[in-house]
């Protein structure tokens, strides 16, 4: 009887052992079997690094606020739905009271990650200091002034501001307690997720806000790691190492069009294009500028290279916009013309190499972009070919040291980028930020007396019609002089497994992370 005894309470005691163990360990991650209620979700991301300006989630520091609103760390005062219209977020409501002067009124029951309440004078601090520490937001938002009085907000601007809402919706807008300061590159938002740990290019680790002003996230432990090359993007979501992706390379496509995943696309104004250096020996010569203009197939860009996920590119900004590409004339692809340019200028193969000189100098185009974004090095290769066919010998320098070299117009020619063009839906923002002498990244340093005359106009002017078509005479005064060649707009895809939940692309490319993200 002692030994049936002793039996029974031993397999009682290992009973016990294994329905402790199976309630305490593991966590429910990817597709795997539930241990607990703990749910963690990894991100593949190509972008993430400071090769793309991106070395963490202040939204104070370069691009760094793509970041921290793409990864549900920081909000802004209004968002854009996905006709790129401006929608209250954590603004509830907004009015122009003068041509100098905007009130608003903020939303109520919002926490920073500090446990600070949102406020008018929170906003105000760091607000006062974007504009002290970013390079673009100062000449963007031209404010004067910033009063607080509870939740509403009075902004004055030195001049008038009609697209004032437009880039305060613009990531480094993103709403931070900068009282709370900047530790390792992570910063107090008020979004749905909370960063606890930042490695610049390799990780981003974040915790769900329990305390959410728009509800409980669903994801109890988020990580965004740092993939740039796309056939290691490519295995990790193969093998469960991520659960989603952003940034595929067109040719894994075919690898995840089943239904063990997702697919979430849509049309962007993200614009793959090349920069004219005006101070380059080579490209300030107009007839060159024409002649790379005429020289590169974008059609065939498209539809090979990039296997039909995306869209030709005429003008700055994608047809179908009110201001879009289909409303300009610009150069198409025309190799026999464009060696009829580039003879009556005086570039001549003399000595039958393939490629033109003129007196003395060969016809070669230093082509400066870089990997993470991987249509870019495609561009390049394709350029390559069907420039090299008029008589123009491209040498590609693709490096994530791009930055840097940029910066230098003595090491580059042609400048290939990506970028979205309209991220605020208002055309103001690329001309701003990139064509102006006084803009923070006119890289190819590009002048027009037309252009900066058209500009003063549309800082001034608030009907949207008339902003409408002074964009177009805009982006045709910089086509006409080549200074920039728009190749192609993005069909943005963002891949996930069968059992990730609203992983959603949007039109701005911002909001992939946000409370309602999930994993079954």
């Amino acid at each position: 009887m002692k030994k049936i005894f002793t039996m029974f309470l031993v397999l009682a005691m290992t009973a016990m052992m294994v329905v402790v163990s199976g309630c305490g360990g593991g966590s429910k991650q990817g597709g795997g079997a539930a241990q607990n209620t703990t749910k963690k979700m990894v991100i593949g991301d190509t972008t993430f690094n400071p090769e793309n300006a991106e070395p963490n989630v202040d939204p104070h520091k370069d691009y760094a606020g793509w970041a921290c609103i793409r990864y549900g760390v920081g909000e802004t005062l209004v968002r854009y739905s996905d006709k790129m219209e401006i929608e209250p977020w954590l603004a509830t409501s907004w009015q122009n009271t003068d041509p100098l002067t905007w009130e608003i009124t903020l939303r109520d029951g919002v926490k920073f990650h500090s446990g600070r309440v949102m406020d008018a004078a929170s906003v105000k601090e760091c607000l006062e200091h974007l504009i002290k520490n970013h390079d673009r937001a100062p000449r963007d938002l031209a404010i004067e002034s910033i009063e607080a009085n509870g939740q509403k907000l009075i902004i004055k601007t030195k001049e008038p501001r009609p697209a004032l809402l437009n880039y305060l919706g613009d990531p480094y807008g993103c709403i931070v307690d900068v009282a709370a300061g900047v530790k390792d590159g992570i910063v107090a938002g008020t979004g749905p997720y909370i960063a606890v740990d930042c490695k610049s290019g390799d990780h981003l680790t974040l915790k769900k806000n329990t305390e959410y002003w728009g509800g409980t996230p669903k994801i109890d432990e988020l990580t965004i790691r740092t993939i740039s090359n796309g056939d290691t993007l490519a295995k990790a979501l193969q093998s469960g190492e991520i659960d989603a992706a952003y940034g595929m390379a067109y040719e894994s496509y075919p690898l995840f069009q089943n239904d063990k995943y997702h697919f979430s696309q849509i049309a962007t104004s993200r614009a793959f294009f090349a920069w004219m250096n005006y101070k380059s020996p080579i490209t300030s010569d107009p007839a060159v500028r024409k002649a790379i203009a005429m020289g590169i197939n974008k059609e065939g860009f498209v539809k090979t290279l990039l296997s039909g996920n995306g869209y030709v590119g005429n003008g700055v900004f994608p047809a179908g916009m009110a201001f879009g590409g289909d409303k300009v004339n610009t150069e198409t692809y025309d190799p026999e013309g464009a060696k009829k340019v580039l003879e009556a200028a005086g570039w001549v193969d003399t000595d039958g190499d393939g490629i033109r000189e003129k007196n003395g100098q060969k016809l070669v185009i230093r082509w400066l972009t870089y990997p993470s974004r991987q249509e870019l090095p495609l561009l390049a290769e394709s350029a390559q070919a069907t420039l090299k066919d008029i008589g123009i010998q491209v040498e590609i320098n693709s490096t994530s040291g791009h930055n840097k070299i940029r910066k230098n117009p003595d090491e580059w020619d042609v400048y290939a980028s990506a970028m979205v063009t309209a991220p605020t839906g208002d055309p103001e923002y690329f001309f701003t930020s990139c064509c102006l002498d006084s803009s923070a990244v006119n890289n190819g340093h590009f002048h027009s007396d037309k252009f900066e005359a058209l500009e003063k106009e549309m800082a001034v002017e608030f009907d949207p019609a008339k902003r409408a078509a002074l964009a177009v005479e805009m982006q045709q005064a910089i086509l006409d002089d080549n200074g920039y060649v728009f190749c192609s707009f993005l069909q943005m895809s963002q891949i996930s497994k069968f059992n990730v939940k609203n992983y959603t692309a949007h039109a701005s490319d911002y909001y992939q992370v946000t409370a309602d993200l999930d994993i079954e």
